[in-house]
């Protein structure tokens, strides 16, 4: 407006509301119950740490604090609306490519960019780098033609990310290739792309811990307590344990 200052109403109109549907399919916001049923213990593990973060926060910063800020709706703001925001800064941000002579990653938020919904075949790439250098520059390269009023997705995670990530990251879950990715990892084939362990083969420890969680009911159980399950995160949970196992059997 003429005061400088920039309305951004119509983007923050567009951003998941606090616990609706979008967060709540994350991890972040399972119940323990919920959190059981993924029998997956590095997702668990992750999860639990971030949620203590996020608590340390409150605690420090915001609890006791009399002069912060109301939520919209007048009232406190609580742990809970912490938790959300965490998330929808994760569900939103970018890994993007620093300089190319400094082997560094960035994680951004890029208004615009994180309006685009993800799809594992689209032609469309994010591709260039956002940081280091004169002319660095963030792109979406069109892989067709694009019409007026067409949606434009890209593959969120570069390609490489699995449901292991999906699930916490963007309350999700996505096809058969990112239950192979989980697969990959469990077994050793395939690095961590996040957590501890970012970058390196899983451990040793941590595949057994993951196999044995796994063999806790079969694919034929995972089915019938799917077919019964009526809370949302948990069948969730169960159709993530049902498609890693699916995966796994591809493999061993």
């Amino acid at each position: 407006g003429d005061d400088g200052v920039v309305d951004r109403s119509s983007y923050f109109r567009m951003l998941p509301p606090f616990l609706g549907e979008d967060c709540m399919g994350s991890t972040d916001f399972f119940s323990d119950e919920a959190l059981e049923a993924l029998q997956a213990p590095l997702v668990v593990e992750e999860t639990l740490k971030r949620r203590q973060r996020v608590k340390s926060t409150f605690d420090q910063d915001i609890k006791d604090d009399e002069s912060y800020p109301s939520w919209l709706d007048s009232t406190e703001v609580t742990e809970q609306h912490l938790r959300w925001a965490v998330w929808l800064i994760t569900s939103r941000v970018l890994t993007v490519q620093g300089a190319e002579d400094e082997n560094t990653s960035y994680r951004l938020l890029i208004p615009f960019l994180d309006m685009c919904n993800h799809d594992r075949s689209s032609p469309h790439i994010l591709t260039g780098r956002a940081v280091g250098g004169v002319g660095a520059e963030l792109k979406v390269v069109a892989g067709s033609n694009v019409r007026a009023g067409d949606q434009i997705n890209i593959c969120y995670g570069g390609g490489v990310a699995g449901n292991d990530r999906f699930v916490q990251d963007y309350g999700f879950l996505d096809s058969e290739t990112a239950f192979n990715i989980v697969a990959q990892q469990i077994l050793g084939r395939r690095r961590l792309v996040e957590g501890t362990n970012a970058g390196r083969t899983i451990a040793s420890v941590d595949k057994e811990a993951s196999i044995k969680a796994l063999e806790m009911t079969s694919i034929s159980q995972d089915e019938a307590l799917l077919e019964i399950e009526k809370d949302p995160a948990t069948k969730s949970a169960i159709s993530y344990r049902m498609g890693v196992k699916k995966a796994l059997a591809k493999y061993t």
